[in-house]
């Protein structure tokens, strides 16, 4: 329980507001899941100031799972 609080409270540490850069995050999601064997492909925006993650892990095989989401939150000015 406590590796997930630590992890959680990383990652919400995070300044992810959505006119800022998301990099920050991204790269550390990107390196927690290499190190748990995931097969990780970032996909930057035009500009490079914000990405997208996609990871897999498992066998490579048709079907499965994905789950989506986004890093950013809305500003509340």
């Amino acid at each position: 329980m406590t590796l997930s609080l630590d992890i959680l409270d990383r990652l919400i540490a995070f300044n992810t507001v959505s006119n800022r850069s998301n990099l920050d995050l991204i790269n550390y999601v990107e390196e927690f899941l290499r190190a748990r064997q995931f097969r990780v492909h970032c996909i930057p925006d035009l500009a490079e100031q914000k990405a997208g993650i996609y990871a897999e892990i498992g066998p490579q095989i048709e079907g499965g799972i994905l789950r989506s989401a986004h890093s950013d939150v809305v500003p509340v000015d």
